[in-house]
C-alpha cells in the first residue's frame, strides 16, 4: 500500500457555461435533449453489482410535457431494501479499509466526468425529468454537483489532518476518523440533482456504505449519477440505488440493527416522523444513528425604505420564480415599506410581462412547469382561495393550465394580514406573498418576520442604511441559516456559502462544508506511551 501525506487538487468552483445563441455548448445540449427524447429509457435499480429489473415499472414523463414518456423505472419492494442493505454491509469492510486517497480519486474522477463527457447528459436529464431551464440545470446538476465532489474531497483531507496539538515527552497522541458502524440511508429530493448526488456521495466519501432512495420525480437524473459513479470506479455495493415506496423502505431500514444514520433533504413533516421512528426504535440499533436533515423553508425578503426599488424587485423576481419557486431557499414572503411599494409593484409587473413560460427545450422560456399534478393542484387551490379573499390583491399572474404540462403562472399576492395563510405555509411553487407595512413600523415588522414561520432556512435584508442592515442581521440571527444582504435569498455556492437552516428547516449541518462531512465519521483517540510506568505508586504516597 502506498504511503504518503498526499495533497489533493485545490478545489475551484466549476465555471457556469452560458449556453448563449450560437455557442458550442448550446448546440451540444440541444442534441442531447433530442437524443433523450428519442427513446424510452429502461432504468434499473442498482444493488451490489446487479442492475435489478423487477418488471413492475413506473413512468417518467416531463412535467412540462406529460403526454411524452421518457423512461420506465423498475420499482422494488421490501425484499429489495433488505438486499440493498445486505449488499452495502458486504461491501463495508473493503471500502472502509481502502486508503482515503483511493476513495478521493473516485469522486474526483466523477467530478471530471460530469464536467466533461456527462455534462450534456446530466443537464438534459435534469431539464427533462425535473423541468428546469438550461441555466438552472447547469448551475445545479453540473456545476454544484461537481463542486460538492471536489470541495468535499478537500474537506475530507482537512478532517484527517486534524490532530491533537500536544503530545508530551514519551507520548504520541493521535486521532483517526472511522466511518460509522453500519450503513447510511440517503433520502433525496426532486428539486436539486446536486443534492441527490451529494447526500449519498458525501457519506460514502468518508468510508461509509449507503442505501440511496431518490424521489420518484428525480429518478431520471439519479440514474445518470449512478452511471457516472460506476464509470468513476465506485466499487459495487458502496452506494445502492433503490426505487421503493417511502414507508416500505422506512419499515425495513429504521428497524435494522445496523442502521447508522440518515442523510435527508425533504419535507419537515416527513423528517419529524423519521426522527420519531428512530427515537422509538433506538434500543434496536448497534449505535446511536446520525440524523442529518435539511427540510422546509418559508424564506423571506425584508426591504427597508432606504432600499433601491429595482434591487428589491429583481431580488423578488429571481428569488421567487427561478425554477418555479421550487427551491428550498425560494423567496415566498416579502415585506415591503409603503413608500417603496408603488415602484416595486410597477417594476415586478413590468418584468413579469416579459417572462416566457413553456417547455425547457425552448431556451427562451424563463418559467417551466411545476414538478407534478399533485403540486399543481395544491398551488391552484391556494391561488383560487386567495382570489376569492377580499383581503388579498392579485398583483400579477394567477393563471394555470395542465392540458400539456403542470404550468402555474408566476403569481404575486398582496395580503393585508402578515399572518395570512400564504405568508406562513410552505407552498413550494411560483407564488409570492407580499405584506406592505408602514415605513415607521420597521421594528414591528422585524418581529413579525422572526415569528411568522416555524422555518429558518434563508432570508434577506435589502437596505442602504447600514444601521438598519446591522439591526436586521442581529435581530434575525435565528430566522435564517443563510442570510443575504442586498441580494435574493437563493443561490448558495459550495465553498462560499455553506447551506442549511435550523428551527423547522433542519439540523443546519451545512452541505458544502466540512461541518457536514464530520457527521459521517466517528473519531477514535489513540494514546501511545513509549516508556510506560512499571510501579503503581505515585510520589504523593511517599
Amino acid at each position: 500500500m502506498l504511503k504518503g501525506f498526499f495533497n489533493v487538487p485545490k478545489p475551484q468552483n466549476e465555471p457556469v457555461l452560458n449556453y448563449g445563441p450560437g455557442s458550442a455548448e448550446r448546440a451540444s445540449l440541444q442534441a442531447a435533449l433530442q437524443q433523450a427524447r428519442s427513446y424510452i429509457a429502461d432504468i434499473p435499480m442498482y444493488i451490489g453489482a446487479d442492475e435489478v429489473r423487477t418488471g413492475k415499472t413506473g413512468e417518467v414523463r416531463p412535467p412540462h410535457d406529460h403526454k411524452h414518456l421518457l423512461a420506465k423505472f423498475h420499482e422494488g419492494d421490501a425484499t429489495h431494501v433488505t438486499a440493498a442493505i445486505n449488499a452495502a454491509l458486504a461491501a463495508k469492510a473493503g471500502w472502509e479499509d481502502l486508503a482515503w486517497e483511493q476513495r478521493a480519486a473516485i469522486f474526483l474522477k466523477a467530478a471530471e466526468l460530469i464536467a466533461g463527457p456527462y455534462r450534456d447528459k446530466i443537464n438534459a436529464a435534469t431539464m427533462l425529468g425535473q423541468s428546469k431551464n438550461v441555466y438552472q440545470a447547469e448551475i445545479d446538476s453540473a456545476c454544484e454537483l461537481i463542486d460538492f465532489l471536489r470541495f468535499n474531497v478537500h474537506y475530507m483531507t482537512e478532517i484527517y489532518q486534524q490532530q491533537p496539538p500536544i503530545s508530551p515527552k514519551g507520548i504520541w497522541n493521535r486521532v483517526e476518523q472511522r466511518p460509522l458502524e453500519g450503513f447510511v440511508f440517503a433520502l433525496t429530493p426532486f428539486n436539486f440533482t446536486a443534492i441527490a448526488g451529494n447526500l449519498p456521495a458525501s457519506a460514502a466519501m468518508m468510508g461509509n456504505v449507503v442505501v440511496w432512495k431518490p424521489a420518484y420525480t428525480q429518478i431520471y437524473a439519479a440514474n445518470v449519477i449512478m452511471q457516472v459513479l460506476r464509470e468513476a470506479g465506485l466499487p459495487s455495493g458502496v452506494i445502492n440505488l433503490i426505487y421503493v415506496d417511502g414507508p416500505v423502505a422506512g419499515d425495513v431500514i429504521f428497524s435494522h440493527h445496523d442502521f447508522a444514520g440518515i442523510h435527508f433533504t425533504g419535507s419537515t413533516g416527513v423528517f419529524q416522523n423519521i426522527w420519531k421512528t428512530i427515537g422509538n426504535n433506538i434500543h434496536q440499533y448497534k449505535t446511536y444513528p446520525r440524523i442529518v436533515g435539511e427540510t422546509g423553508g418559508k424564506d423571506f425578503v425584508l426591504a427597508h425604505s432606504s432600499a433601491d426599488a429595482e434591487v428589491v424587485s429583481t431580488a423578488l423576481l429571481r428569488g421567487a420564480f427561478e425554477y418555479q419557486g421550487q427551491k428550498c431557499s425560494a423567496a415566498s414572503r416579502a415585506y415591503i415599506p409603503f413608500s417603496l411599494w408603488p415602484a416595486v409593484k410597477a417594476n415586478m409587473q413590468r418584468d413579469l410581462a416579459s417572462f416566457k413560460m413553456g417547455p425547457v427545450e425552448d431556451f427562451s422560456n424563463f418559467i417551466n412547469a411545476v414538478i407534478s399534478e399533485a403540486s399543481f393542484d395544491k398551488l391552484a387551490n391556494y391561488i383560487d382561495t386567495a382570489r376569492q379573499d377580499s383581503n388579498v390583491e392579485l398583483v400579477a399572474g394567477g393563471g394555470y393550465d395542465k392540458s400539456t404540462g403542470w404550468f402555474i403562472e408566476p403569481t404575486v399576492l398582496r395580503v393585508n394580514d402578515p399572518y395570512y395563510t400564504t405568508m406562513c405555509e410552505e407552498l413550494f411553487g411560483p407564488v409570492l406573498s407580499v405584506y406592505v407595512y408602514k415605513d415607521e413600523k420597521f421594528d414591528e415588522v422585524l418581529d413579525i418576520v422572526d415569528k411568522t414561520s416555524v422555518y429558518a432556512l434563508t432570508g434577506s435584508i435589502i437596505a442602504q442604511d447600514r444601521y438598519i442592515i446591522a439591526r436586521a442581521t442581529q435581530y434575525l440571527r435565528n430566522a435564517a441559516g443563510n442570510f443575504y444582504i442586498n441580494d435574493k435569498p437563493t443561490g448558495a455556492v459550495v465553498g462560499q456559502q455553506p447551506f442549511g437552516g435550523a428551527r423547522g428547516s433542519g439540523t443546519n449541518d451545512k452541505a458544502g462544508s466540512m461541518i457536514n462531512l464530520l457527521r459521517w465519521v466517528s473519531p477514535r483517540t489513540i494514546k501511545e506511551t513509549f516508556d510506560p510506568p512499571k510501579d503503581y505508586r505515585y510520589p504523593f504516597l511517599g
